[in-house]
């Protein structure tokens, strides 16, 4: 693997984090891109590996960032790959939500509030998409991720059954090789 250069690391994430429209996991396909694709710090399956363990532990979403960062270059890497997404958004958060709500009867603000759930709902499935690739791309995989896929997709429509549940159901089925 190439030599991490911890301030190009921390630019790119810095950029990502005006990007992090839902979260920061919408920009898990950008990372993905950036640090397998095209600076080979990662394989497809650490990267992977990395963003399925962070969102397994407890704690903020977020700490898969911490993760990726760790497995590119240790302690100055997370903290590296952490401050880039998070200072320009926190600050950019703080300012706008105050903004919002001394200003939330303006159509505009209605109108990009609005505007913003069908560009955060299409972030995270190019995430989740993303993140079943290596999976069907095995044959014997493929079926049981589809399944999984879909019962994800029905569940989040028809139930208020959260998230974390349904996390820890495929993580049950993936230990049971199920999927």
């Amino acid at each position: 693997m190439p030599p991490v250069d911890l301030l190009q690391l921390f630019l790119h994430f810095l950029a990502l984090s005006l990007l992090a429209i839902g979260g920061a996991i919408t920009t898990a396909p950008e990372m993905h891109r950036y640090l397998v694709t095209e600076q080979h710090w990662m394989s497809d399956t650490t990267f992977t590996s990395s963003i399925a363990l962070a969102q397994a532990a407890p704690g903020p979403n977020i700490l898969f960032v911490a993760v990726l960062g760790w497995n590119i270059a240790g302690a100055a890497g997370a903290a590296a790959a952490m401050a880039g997404i998070m200072l320009p958004s926190t600050t950019l958060v703080l300012f706008a939500t105050r903004w919002a709500r001394d200003n939330r009867e303006r159509t505009a603000v209605q109108a990009f509030s609005t505007g913003m759930a069908p560009l955060t709902l299409g972030l995270i499935i190019a995430t989740g998409w993303l993140l079943a690739q290596p999976y069907l791309a095995v044959a014997e995989h493929r079926l049981g991720t589809l399944v999984l896929i879909a019962v994800t997709v029905a569940l989040t429509l028809r139930t208020r059954l959260s998230l974390v549940w349904m996390v820890l159901g495929g993580g049950v089925a993936g230990a049971l090789g199920w999927v």
